[in-house]
């Protein structure tokens, strides 16, 4: 997309699937080892993929959104996710861990500076990474913004966007007795983490289920199932970082750090009908920012794959080919 005509430029789709040239699991100490992939060209521009969540994990899909010719496309799974191990482990998992091991990666695979690549919690860690290691950033593409802050849970679980799916919402409290429903990121912790696996596990899909139908403006209103193992891993991390507020000190923190990567560009791409990351953040955080643009696709929601989201962010990646060598 041209970021600010948001007129589809030839080329903006998925490329075809490639294949990942390195594969490895790469210790970061603490119990945990990582899962680490490359694709793409092994010369080319370096691009870090950071993955939502908390606790979700990359796909092979995530590689498509490159140019393999001029990208060296770089995925992990954090902490706890995905490949990694240990699985749905909390323990030493905690958003400076995250960035202390995207610091790992780069030095391990001997790259200078990378562009990141994130969506949702994607876009919340890169920019928290941004902040903190500035010299290792040349540009950062973000999806879906989530800035970590009081407002954005409360929208989403303490009944902002419950207006808009009344009878999802109703499903998604059904477990928590009304006494407890006042905080409801509480309620679920206990629950989460009592030490029942199959009442995790049960729990862990109501809470994915929650976030998943309303990821997509096409919802059609048939509930989805994510598998049991997934949506235990997923609930208990994505629990786990907001129980402790994404552990940023204090309210806020990424726009009261913001001026750390100002002289950065970014290419940010909100979904107009975004009900789990309102485009308000978006908004935010291109305000001021003079190396930001922003595209609001109308029509799409949160999901990676709405297609006005994928193309944009196809897009901004080959709008950037020339510009970041």
């Amino acid at each position: 997309m041209d970021h600010r005509s948001g007129k589809k430029r030839a080329g903006d789709t998925l490329y075809p699937p490639v294949e990942p040239f390195d594969r490895q699991m790469l210790d970061v100490g603490d119990g945990h080892q990582l899962y680490v992939e490359q694709s793409g060209n092994p010369s080319g521009v370096p691009v870090l993929v950071v993955h939502g969540g908390p606790g979700g994990g990359c796909s092979p899909t995530m590689r498509r959104f490159f140019d393999p010719a001029h990208y060296r496309v770089v995925m992990f799974d954090q902490r706890g996710c995905g490949r990694s191990r240990p699985a749905a482990s909390v323990e030493a998992n905690t958003t400076w861990h995250l960035v202390a091991d995207m610091e790992r990666i780069r030095e391990r695979l001997g790259i200078g500076r990378f562009i990141l690549f994130g969506g949702s919690w994607g876009a919340t860690l890169a920019l928290i990474f941004a902040i903190t290691h500035p010299e290792r950033v040349s540009a950062l593409v973000l999806r879906g913004v989530f800035l970590g802050t009081e407002a954005e849970l409360e929208w989403f679980y303490g009944g902002g966007a419950a207006r808009f799916f009344p009878e999802i919402w109703a499903r998604f409290i059904a477990p928590i007795p009304e006494a407890e429903r006042a905080d409801l990121i509480a309620a679920y912790h206990r629950r989460l983490f009592s030490g029942d696996r199959l009442e995790e596990a049960r729990l862990g899909r109501i809470w994915a289920n929650w976030e998943n139908a309303l990821a997509s403006v096409h919802y059609d209103g048939i509930p989805g199932e994510a598998p049991s193992d997934y949506a235990r891993t997923f609930a208990r991390l994505e629990n786990h970082y907001f129980t402790h507020r994404c552990f940023m000190d204090g309210d806020d923190w990424i726009m009261r750090n913001r001026r750390m990567i100002e002289h950065l560009p970014a290419r940010i791409v909100q979904g107009r009908l975004d009900m789990i990351c309102p485009p308000r953040s978006a908004f935010r955080l291109a305000e001021g920012w003079e190396l930001a643009e922003i595209s609001m696709i109308p029509l799409a929601g949160h999901a990676l794959s709405e297609p006005g989201i994928s193309q944009a962010l196809v897009g901004a990646m080959n709008g950037l080919r020339a510009k970041i060598a």
